[in-house]
């Protein structure tokens, strides 16, 4: 079974052991404490306008009009498997140590070929008609039932995958060095003064810089979306994007310790859909 090593613990014991960690260690590079200084700020007036605007100013293929309306086209050879070196962690040596990449060298694919894939996906997180935030608190199961009454279905783990990395195969969206301010992640403190998980999400697609090489948003951070594991039978759950708390947030990353009925404040989802 795959983990996301920020979750073994669950956000809490997450949280409060990187603060003892940063307590006991030395002063951090300059590099360093941009992640863990983060301030806390709400997407600027320009970034909530970009909402709107989100799919007219992204140059997108011709081919994306095929797609249901507010879906990007994915088109290209995907890797199965993806071999990534980090050059530089965020974090001094500790149990987070290999958390946070900082930059990540070229990928290279370890498979004896890729396979094609083609599909279309929503460009956002899915939000209920009429609200501003993408909707949280969904399981495996509300995205299966939203999906299929909207003629979509749930993304399988590569399509999510491919869709966030590109055939580059980026290890964020946006590109290979981990920039703190692109996406809505790296956030700190996650916890309430009750220990509670706190609800940091942004309106879809209001981090303009947070796109993948197909035009596709806030497929790292915001969210934690779910995903169908590939050729799983019956269909078990994945979990990617990591969401806003300071964990891996790679493409490739992912959680898989929740069944299909699990729902927190963290997660959400996307649908996909069979190209014309």
């Amino acid at each position: 079974m795959r983990l996301s090593p920020a979750w073994i613990l669950g956000p809490a014991a997450l949280f409060l052991s990187s603060c003892a960690e940063s307590s006991k260690a030395p002063p951090r590079p300059a590099e360093q404490r941009r992640f863990d200084e983060r301030p806390e700020q709400a997407p600027s007036e320009e970034a909530l306008v970009a909402v709107a605007q989100l799919g007219k100013e992204t140059k997108q293929p011709k081919e994306s009009e095929g797609c249901p309306e507010g879906m990007a086209l994915v088109d290209g050879m995907y890797c199965p498997e993806v071999e990534l070196k980090c050059q530089e962690y965020a974090d001094p040596p500790g149990r987070y140590e290999h958390f946070r990449c900082l930059n990540y060298a070229p990928s290279v694919c370890k498979s004896k070929e890729r396979k094609h894939l083609r599909f279309c996906i929503d460009r956002t997180e899915y939000t209920p008609p009429g609200e501003t935030l993408p909707a949280n608190n969904q399981s495996w199961t509300d995205a299966d039932r939203v999906c299929s009454a909207s003629g979509k279905r749930v993304c399988l783990e590569s399509e999510w995958v491919f869709a966030c990395e590109g055939e580059e195969m980026r290890p964020y969206p946006y590109g290979f060095s981990r920039d703190p301010g692109a996406c809505n992640a790296d956030r700190k403190p996650i916890l309430d003064d009750f220990g509670k998980l706190r609800d940091l999400r942004a309106p879809s697609g209001s981090y303009s810089r947070c796109l993948s090489p197909f035009g596709v948003a806030d497929l790292t951070g915001n969210l934690e979306e779910f995903v169908t594991i590939d050729k799983s039978r019956p269909p078990r759950p994945a979990m990617k994007g990591a969401y806003w708390q300071p964990g891996r947030n790679h493409c490739r990353a992912a959680q898989t310790a929740h069944d299909r009925f699990y729902k927190g404040t963290e997660t959400g989802f996307r649908c996909c859909a069979d190209a014309p």
